[in-house]
């Protein structure tokens, strides 16, 4: 993996490091990463934030169900997709080329102990990121993640480890995001999956700067009030 850092604030008790991972990137690679930068940060490191897009991959989250695999994993490797039991929570998803995935490595200590203020504050910057593309999201009460009047754009599921995050969201971009044929995204049988392109017409890549230093102004106003 090749990474590009940059420092994020000049005040250092606000600071914090975002991390683009290039290229298409390994989910269990980008796991390990998470992992080491997580001791990280329960040690006291500046929190950080990853951005990265994936190679085809269908993850398990701890309540996940084995039925929401809608085609069988021996079919599925065949396809070129990894299958991947996570300690994230949720269900099961979809990570791959079209989709933005953003891992925060946060110190919840450092900020308010509330695991479930932090879901929604996720959810906001999302939503916060629609609206500067004329696109509207909003929660579905009862369901983590973002909708639209067409689908589900984001999803999300965390692990917390010490009060220090893991995992994170994933961000529907461009493309046909096929994977999602293949399972029940998020153990949801009524919800469609959808994406920024279709949502405005604009073909973007994930990792394209205009979107990540979108979402990092978003992550700095809501959780470092900057």
């Amino acid at each position: 993996m090749h990474w590009v850092k940059q420092f994020m604030s000049d005040d250092t008790d606000s600071q914090f490091e975002v991390i683009y991972l290039e290229g298409l990137t390994d989910y269990n690679e980008v796991w390990e990463l998470q992992k080491r930068l997580n001791a990280q940060v329960i040690e006291g490191d500046v929190e950080k934030l990853i951005f990265t897009e994936h190679q085809p991959v269908i993850t398990i989250g701890k309540s996940g169900e084995e039925s929401n695999l809608i085609t069988s994993r021996e079919e599925l490797s065949q396809l070129g997709y990894k299958i991947v039991e996570s300690d994230r929570g949720g269900d099961i998803t979809y990570h791959g080329p079209g989709q933005l995935v953003i891992y925060p490595i946060l110190d919840l200590k450092r900020h308010y102990l509330d695991l479930h203020r932090y879901l929604r504050d996720l959810e906001q910057v999302a939503i916060e990121v629609l609206n500067t593309y004329n696109a509207f999201g909003f929660r579905v009460k009862g369901r983590t993640g973002v909708w639209t009047d067409i689908g589900k754009v984001a999803a999300i599921g965390v692990h917390v480890k010490k009060w220090v995050t893991m995992h994170g969201m994933a961000f529907n971009v461009s493309g046909e995001l096929n994977g999602f044929n293949h399972i029940v995204p998020c153990g949801i049988f009524d919800a469609d999956v959808t994406s920024l392109e279709k949502l405005t017409g604009m073909t973007l890549k994930p990792l394209d700067p205009t979107l990540t230093d979108q979402f990092t102004r978003e992550f700095r106003k809501i959780f470092f009030d900057l």
